[in-house]
């Protein structure tokens, strides 16, 4: 099983960019597909974007599409999350997560977990 940690959030004013990364242990991370999500205070923990353990097929909820960007690194173990054009509403506690298995958008699915990161947008 993968362990995951995650880093790069962060501060950052309105219509910024900040770029999300997930270090994955083990060695069968490319068996896993991988996936983001956000959680702000008071809110349910939602799904934001999700890769296939091939890294050819994406997934993005509705309200980052076109804003953010998903990709993994099999040489390095690592999945990232480049995000643009933020806005106040994207402001949460953002989770790595992993599942042995295909892409799915929902965190009932996913079974491992990273600590999560901080990313706090300023209007």
């Amino acid at each position: 099983q993968v362990q995951l940690v995650e880093s790069g959030g962060g501060l950052v004013q309105a219509g910024g960019s900040l770029s999300l990364s997930c270090a994955a242990s083990g060695r069968t991370f490319s068996n896993y597909a991988m996936g983001w999500f956000r959680q702000a205070p008071g809110q349910e923990r939602d799904f934001v974007a999700a890769i296939t353990s091939s890294g050819l097929t994406t997934s993005y909820a509705d309200s980052v599409e076109g804003r953010f960007a998903i990709s993994r690194d099999f040489a390095k173990n690592t999945v990232s999350l480049q995000m643009n054009g933020l806005k106040p509403e994207d402001t949460a506690v953002y989770y790595c997560a992993a599942r042995y298995g295909g892409l799915s958008t929902a965190k009932q699915n996913y079974n491992v977990w990273g600590q999560g990161t901080q990313v706090t947008v300023s209007s």
